[in-house]
């Protein structure tokens, strides 16, 4: 079971910590084992108008595999220092060290992002670059993942940020489930946050409800919009109007972004060729999977299987410890 420790302290901005809490200590429904959660900081922790018991202190950090640290409030106060050395001291132990919107501060007084790539929210970018020069500050991203440092941009992007975590750890089928559950909004184009894929909407009283199993079912043929119109019994331009309204994208937009989550689920699970992934994703050819693959998630297939393959297997070593 992966340990994963919420670092709190007064200051931090409630939001972010309940969205970690939400995401990393609820089970989804068939999916065990979990996260082992805990909240480790001084007791109490006021984070806004809400009071937090903790489980341990900060202390307790380095035991954990991954460490979120939320957001902090005030950025032009400094982050306290006891809460910067516990940072620094788990990363040294090999923890893996994830900042939500302005917790990036927390990382870059540790020191865990000189030289490195990082994000926050876009109205506090210019802030850290002019703090923290050794830093490359990317304001134009969701999310920058390197490795055993990774940070978010605000609020919803935090949730990006999060279920790539999932995604990581547990596979993109496990991630998709856990946004289903949390009913997120459909994913946003931009920079890592790639690599979290749009969840189909959840079941509902919509006239699309009844089309997309269906054409989950059919991702290896060549769907067309006059094929989906003609499945939901509804003019093509009735059914691009209904698309933005439940999706927040077109209806060709969507489909090729449940072609190019199936086949990430493939190259995660399976040793297939990129000719039968092509097929079984309804994009004909290994060269237009990579073309359409590279587009979408900005890297080529390949080299996704070979990172979240080999960092999945490396997660099953581990639970079988």
């Amino acid at each position: 079971m992966t340990t994963v420790a919420l670092a709190v302290t007064d200051g931090m901005l409630h939001f972010e910590l309940s969205l970690a809490y939400e995401v990393f200590g609820f089970a989804p429904a068939g999916v065990e084992p979990w996260y082992d959660l805990a909240v480790c900081g001084p007791a109490p922790v006021r984070a806004g108008r809400f009071l937090l018991e903790p489980d341990h202190g900060l202390g307790h950090l380095p035991r954990a595999h991954t460490v979120i640290v939320p957001g902090w409030a005030d950025v032009d106060v400094d982050p306290p220092a006891d809460l910067v050395d516990a940072v620094r001291a788990a990363h040294e132990a090999g923890a893996r060290v994830v900042s939500l919107c302005t917790g990036v501060f927390v990382l870059a007084a540790a020191g865990l992002l000189d030289g490195r790539r990082a994000t926050t929210h876009w109205a506090h970018t210019e802030v850290l670059a002019s703090r923290y020069p050794e830093v490359t500050v990317d304001p134009d991203v969701l999310y920058v993942d390197n490795g055993s440092v990774l940070t978010s941009a605000g609020k919803a992007a935090a949730m990006d940020l999060c279920l790539h975590l999932v995604r990581l750890d547990r596979g993109s089928s496990v991630a998709n489930v856990v946004a289903r559950r949390l009913v997120v909004p459909p994913h946003r184009d931009g920079g890592q946050a790639q690599f979290v894929t749009t969840p189909v909407p959840e079941p509902g009283n919509h006239p699309l409800a009844g089309l997309f199993p269906w054409v989950m079912e059919r991702l290896d043929q060549p769907l067309t919009v006059e094929d989906l119109a003609r499945r939901a019994r509804m003019s093509s331009r009735t059914l691009g109007r209904h698309f933005r309204s439940v999706t927040g994208t077109t209806p060709l937009q969507w489909l090729l972004t449940q072609r190019i989550r199936r086949a990430q689920e493939l190259l995660e699970t399976t040793g297939e060729s990129m000719d039968a992934i092509a097929a079984a994703t309804g994009m004909g050819t290994a060269t237009t999977l990579r073309r359409n693959f590279n587009r979408a998630v900005g890297v080529a297939p390949d080299a996704y299987r070979r990172t979240f393959r080999s960092r999945a297997a490396d997660q099953r070593l581990q639970n079988s410890r």
